[in-house]
């Protein structure tokens, strides 16, 4: 019977039945490859490793340091479950992108808004109020001065005098 006439029978086209005849050989070639000569049992090996060396060094390195008092590792407590089934788009261009400052960088006397807003807790409210007062005066001559601004308090000024010089 030819590869026409099963074709005509079967409704498939030559190039499939080919196909379909290299699949079913290659599989009845590994089932009695699998079944009947790789399927001695006298020649496999069984290779059993010996963990005691890497299990006493870990219990040695002292458990109760990796794991809490239920025997979880982490101290951390996640809701998992909440975490993966949080179906929110993450808006990544709604987030500002925070620039690390370096110390000493940023000219009091010659920053403007844009500038200013970089220090942590200073938005351009508090930027506008600091080039306002600065306008006002001239010139800052100490960074102290920066306190008679509205809205730095101490602890404000404690964290942004690092970023500040005076020129």
């Amino acid at each position: 019977m030819g590869i026409q006439k099963i074709s005509e029978k079967t409704g498939f086209t030559s190039l499939e039945i080919k196909v379909i005849s290299f699949l079913f050989v290659v599989f009845a070639a590994g089932f009695i490859l699998k079944t009947f000569i790789l399927n001695d049992s006298s020649n496999s090996k069984e290779v059993k490793f010996d963990y005691s060396v890497q299990d006493s060094l870990f219990e040695a390195a002292g458990i109760e340091n990796f794991m809490d008092s239920t025997g979880n590792a982490g101290d951390k407590n996640v809701d998992y479950k909440q975490e993966v089934l949080d179906f929110r788009k993450p808006d990544f261009d709604s987030r500002k992108t925070e620039m690390t400052l370096a110390e000493k960088s940023i000219n009091l006397n010659s920053a403007d808004v844009k500038i200013l807003e970089q220090l942590p807790g200073i938005g351009p409210k508090t930027a506008a109020k600091i080039i306002e007062y600065r306008q006002s005066i001239g010139k800052f001559k100490i960074l102290d001065e920066l306190l008679k601004v509205k809205g730095i308090g101490n602890s404000k000024f404690s964290k942004i005098k690092k970023y500040l010089y005076i020129e």
